[in-house]
């Protein structure tokens, strides 16, 4: 069992033919993931590596394919779009990897991507992986091991960074999320948590956060409340200053309660193990497994 795919995900790819949809659809076939339709406009009836039918339109791809989850890599101009063009579909989940989607755009994309009942992962993130299973993004299939650590975490490089750790010495994934670093995203630190907190093979949960904002804080508020697995955390931007943007563009101090220090502080108050370097994973996960 995994969080959000599994090897029952019957995936879609929206941007199939560009530059990076192909590059990574090539990906996620190699790890195994089943893909079965892609959609490029213009383009339907063609074929992808000479397997994967490529359509026009999402709803017809659904329609003689079952997809069940669509990926998006396509421009940020159009993302949106695109992600509405999938709810509308009927897929149940959705991920957009494309970065720079406009925050006026994603103000008028939720409300309708949850009255369609799915369920997005991003924008501007790397999507997520089922180790041995599933990849549906740009996660590293090279660097993932099955295993009882579940993995959610708001950047993407330090995403890389803890599996990296974690495989190295032993401690294999149940599964991987990056959840995005935009002011607003489809699925957020709690909805993995109480994902993970429900599934079977999971024993323990690494969440890596980041300056701006307040979603570690209610995050902690659900630990407390609501879980009993361990959780281990991580926030990065320990030494940003405030007001500038570092990286992501939710990564910005730009009030109370922001700074890493702050999120630290929750995290500790809550009983989650908190990470000075992401090279601590392992001996606190250690200590609490």
């Amino acid at each position: 069992m995994s969080i959000f795919i599994d090897r029952d995900t019957r995936l879609l790819v929206q941007g199939i033919t560009g530059r990076d949809g192909s590059f990574h659809a090539r990906q996620m076939l190699e790890y195994g993931t089943t893909i079965v339709a892609g959609v490029t406009p213009g383009k339907g009836g063609q074929r992808f590596a000479g397997a994967v039918p490529i359509f026009n339109a999402v709803d017809t791809a659904v329609r003689e394919t079952g997809a069940t989850a669509s990926v998006i890599y396509v421009p940020a101009a159009f993302a949106a779009s695109a992600i509405c063009e999938a709810a509308d579909a009927g897929l149940a989940l959705i991920v957009c990897i494309t970065e720079g989607v406009p925050l006026l755009d994603m103000t008028k994309v939720m409300p309708y991507v949850r009255e369609q009942g799915a369920r997005l992962v991003g924008p501007n993130c790397p999507g997520l992986i089922a180790p041995g299973r599933c990849k549906v993004g740009i996660i590293p299939g090279t660097i993932c091991t099955p295993g009882p650590i579940g993995v959610v975490s708001r950047s993407g490089t330090l995403t890389y960074e803890i599996i990296h750790q974690l495989s190295t010495n032993g401690y294999g994934q149940s599964a991987c999320v990056g959840i995005g670093g935009d002011p607003i995203i489809g699925t957020n630190f709690i909805d993995c948590l109480t994902a993970f907190e429900a599934d079977p093979e999971t024993r323990a949960v690494v969440m890596i956060g980041e300056i701006g904002g307040a979603d570690e804080q209610r995050a902690a508020d659900f630990v407390t409340r609501k879980m009993k697995k361990p959780v281990v955390g991580f926030i990065a931007g320990q030494t940003a200053p405030p007001g500038r943007r570092m990286g992501h563009a939710g990564a910005i101090i730009s009030g109370a309660g922001a700074t890493a220090a702050d999120k630290m502080q929750a995290f500790e108050r809550a009983g989650i193990s908190v990470m000075k370097r992401p090279a601590d994973v392992v001996p606190l996960l250690k200590s609490r497994i």
